[in-house]
């Protein structure tokens, strides 16, 4: 004759809960540095696997692309400031943003491509708006050059 263990149900409902809550914990609301990092080398690799215009368009694709991820998404500009992909904001696609001021009135675009072209890669801070809060929060851009294109991607640094 078996057995019967009245707890199992709830042991198993409890170590369900556990598991979920840990895998929940393990991805915060907001993108790190290093995977700010990360997906501007994955944008790069894409572009020498796969061409220029395919990776535009999936770092265009807002809804589903494969380089969006929370508040971390890529945007890729030429050197003369023109916005090639915007994967946060379509109404940025393909607009010249050489002007764009952040909220303190820093060109942070025009900056971005000096420091490209002087250091090649490397992080700036300024101001804009966060696609998930909705408001406008210090950022932290990460950016590599590669050929005649900055390819971008930042963290928002808002008060937890």
């Amino acid at each position: 004759m078996r057995k019967s263990y009245p707890f199992r149900p709830f042991l198993f409902t409890l170590l369900t809960l556990c598991f979920a809550t840990s895998a929940w914990a393990q991805k915060p609301e907001h993108g790190s540095a290093d995977e700010a990092v990360a997906m501007v080398q994955q944008v790069i690799a894409s572009i020498k696997a796969n061409g220029r215009d395919k990776t535009i368009a999936e770092v265009n694709n807002t809804a589903t692309g494969k380089f969006r991820d929370r508040d971390l998404y890529v945007t890729i500009n030429d050197l003369s400031g023109k916005n090639l992909a915007h994967g946060a904001n379509p109404k940025m696609q393909g607009k010249d943003l050489i002007d764009l001021k952040d909220a303190d009135g820093k060109y942070f675009v025009r900056e971005r491509i000096e420091l490209a072209k002087t250091k090649g890669k490397g992080w700036q801070d300024y101001k804009f708006v966060n696609p998930v809060s909705k408001q406008i929060e210090p950022k932290s851009m990460y950016f590599e050059k590669y050929e005649d294109l900055i390819v971008n991607c930042g963290i928002y640094k808002a008060a937890k």
